[in-house]
């Protein structure tokens, strides 16, 4: 008997695509909800009648704070003591560097360098402090040092608490993500302001707001080795009646030394990249001398302080980056040896006392700021303008301005507020999921609801274009690197370089070349934003299988076939990576940029901290927020997509 078969429903060519049935899907949405929507609210800028006025509640704490600041028991008997413990612990640490004289620091330095990592790094860092001194920067250099020492030490210890939370119970884990994503999000001038109206202008305001900025990543990664310990290890651990404690010392943080000194690493990085920021509220040091070189555009200046945080970062770097990865140097010191090196920097730090030489020797200092500042003036008055066929730099700021910055900015606000939300939707939605969507669609509604909308569509277009920029250089220059082996040893300290200036340093030299406004800070980002693009980029193409560009040669492609249809499509999620990276870091600077132009959500940020005003420069930096969160998720694909894209 013959049986009935009722054929299946087949879907159409166009739905099998996941992307393509997403956006069909969302355009459906659309098409029913958007006509009561326009009729109701409008179809133009942010609706009034959607937004919060936060200006009020803002104002209202800020004047109870100023207040109660000198009376409230809060005040006296909490961050008083917070205050001074910090004030006394910065001093004891500067009063030990300056009695140590610049022989001392130097050899323990060094000391510290060759215990860790070896003669050569011992060598670099000898030769990275007398650098400090040799450019007059000996004793802003110590009290840079006194203070991120104390500041590192904070982060370290607040990170590792939370961390310690996240990673032995989930609870804490879900509930800290949020925080710390705010935390590290969150632009550095947003929070200087209630970190000054607590603790006031000074040191303990400065500290504090560094350990705010560079504990995230001890947290992160301190969470992150607890929770990636073997399991079979612990499980032998708890097989010999090991107590919860006992397994946490002897096993747990034993298993996450890597990631523990990583997380060291990383919160030496953002401390020291906070030098700068925090001298506006009173740190002082290398810093200060690099944001009051920007105030009289003294391009030399600020390369002479600029040059020791470089320095002490790379050092620094070097130092935890060899401690985590645990390798013995054959060239260390024995225990005889270190205590031979401990006692010849003992003896010459009394010795130099007893001689009078604890300070940097001032016949030994070489002044750059000045031949430095007459090769910026000839590159103003030979570039600056006037330059035959090509124009000069401050026509190119212009015409970039007028030709892109204005264009984009001037799309993103002529289109319906509903609309930017359908389109955040869909890119949110295409490269991840309904979750991720309706994350980046809460975010950006969030900022019309906070009463930004326009400045940050402004802001918006500044980061588009300087991303756009940040990743054609960034990929071309990735894949230059990662096709040759010398041109990437040779791009390696330029991006080293580049990667740990300060970002003030780069608005000096850019302002000079490209005059005020929005153009000489996008050109800010890209340089900032550049190394990271291009490391990441270089990284991705070198780890392709080498398995599948060997299938691919003995088919006959070349080496362009091998790029464009092998590399480039194997490395996505790390081309992915760089994009979002490239995002993060350009919005960094971007807002920055506010100072010498760029105007918008930076300039609302500086404005606040400038006259006070904590509602519109928390209010700006809350929008920085949402709009950090909603790029983050426009660029960057969950495991699940990523998985499906490899």
């Amino acid at each position: 008997m013959a049986t009935l078969t009722v054929p299946t429903p087949r879907r159409l060519p166009v739905l099998r695509n996941r992307a393509v049935a997403k956006l069909l899907l969302l355009a459906l949405a659309a098409a029913v909800l958007v006509p009561p929507i326009n009729a109701h609210w409008g179809g133009g800028a942010w609706p009034h009648a959607l937004t919060v006025d936060l200006s009020k509640p803002l104002a209202d704490a800020s004047n109870w704070v100023i207040d109660n600041r000198d009376s409230h028991p809060l005040f006296l008997y909490f961050f008083g003591y917070i205050s001074n413990a910090v004030v006394l612990s910065v001093r004891a640490v500067y009063l030990t560097l300056l009695a140590a004289g610049w022989t001392g620091v130097t050899v323990f330095g060094a000391l510290v360098a060759w215990r860790v990592a070896g003669v050569r790094l011992a060598a670099g860092t000898a030769a990275a402090f007398l650098a400090c001194g040799a450019l007059g920067m000996w004793v802003p250099t110590m009290q840079t040092l006194a203070l991120m020492v104390v500041a590192v030490l904070a982060s370290v210890a607040v990170g590792a608490v939370l961390g310690l939370a996240a990673g032995l119970s989930d609870r804490l884990n879900r509930a800290l993500r949020p925080v710390l994503d705010t935390m590290q999000v969150l632009p550095a001038f947003a929070y200087l302001l209630p970190v000054v109206l607590v603790f006031g202008i000074g040191v303990p305001a400065a500290v504090l707001a560094t350990v705010v900025y560079a504990a995230p990543p001890m947290a992160r990664l301190t969470a992150l080795g607890l929770r990636g310990a073997d399991p079979e290890v612990l499980e032998a651990v708890e097989s010999l009646g090991a107590t919860g404690r006992q397994r946490l010392l002897t096993a747990r943080i034993p298993l996450a030394r890597k990631e523990l000194l990583l997380g060291l690493n990383q919160t030496i990085m953002m401390a020291l990249s906070m030098a700068v920021i925090a001298s506006v509220i009173g740190a002082g040091g290398l810093g200060d001398r690099v944001y009051q070189a920007l105030a009289s555009v003294d391009v030399g200046t600020a390369l002479a302080a600029g040059i020791p945080i470089v320095l002490l970062a790379v050092v620094l770097d070097r130092v935890t980056a060899a401690a985590g990865d645990g390798t013995d140097a054959s060239d260390r010191p024995r225990t005889i040896g270190r205590l031979y090196a401990l006692g010849v920097t003992v003896a010459l730090a009394l010795a130099a006392r007893l001689l009078g030489a604890l300070g940097w020797p001032s016949g030994a200092t070489l002044d750059i700021a000045g031949p430095v500042n007459t090769a910026k003036d000839w590159m103003v008055d030979h570039l600056y303008s006037g330059v035959p066929v090509v124009g000069g730099t401050a026509e190119w700021a212009g015409h970039f301005t007028t030709w892109v910055l204005d264009p984009v900015r001037s799309g993103l606000q002529w289109l319906p507020w509903w609309a930017v939300l359908l389109i955040v939707a869909a890119l949110a939605w295409v490269i991840g999921t309904w979750r991720t969507a309706l994350t980046a669609v809460l975010a950006m509604a969030a900022i019309g609801v906070l009463g930004v909308w326009e400045p940050s569509l402004d802001t918006l277009s500044q980061v588009l274009a300087a991303v756009a920029v940040t990743l054609v250089l960034g990929f071309a220059t990735g894949i230059a690197a990662a096709r040759s082996d010398r041109f990437e040893r040779a791009l390696r300290p330029v991006l080293d370089v580049f990667q740990t200036m300060p970002q003030f340093v780069y608005l000096i030299p850019v302002v000079a070349l490209f005059g005020v406004g929005r153009a000489p800070a996008v050109a800010a980002s890209v340089v900032y934003a550049l190394p990271a693009v291009v490391r990441i980029t270089a990284q991705g193409l070198r780890q392709v299988d080498p398995a599948a560009l060997e299938s691919a040669r003995s088919l006959g492609a070349t080496g362009r076939q091998q790029l464009w249809q092998v590399q480039l499509p194997l490395a996505r999620r790390s081309l992915l990576l760089a994009a979002n990276q490239g995002v993060v870091l350009v919005l960094a600077v971007v807002i920055i940029g506010g100072l010498v132009g760029g105007g918008a959500l930076g300039y609302n940020v500086a404005f606040g901290l400038a006259q006070g005003d904590l509602a519109t420069g928390l209010v700006a930096g809350a929008a920085i927020v949402c709009l950090g969160l909603m790029l983050d998720r426009v660029t960057q694909p969950t495991e699940r997509r990523a998985r499906e894209g490899a």
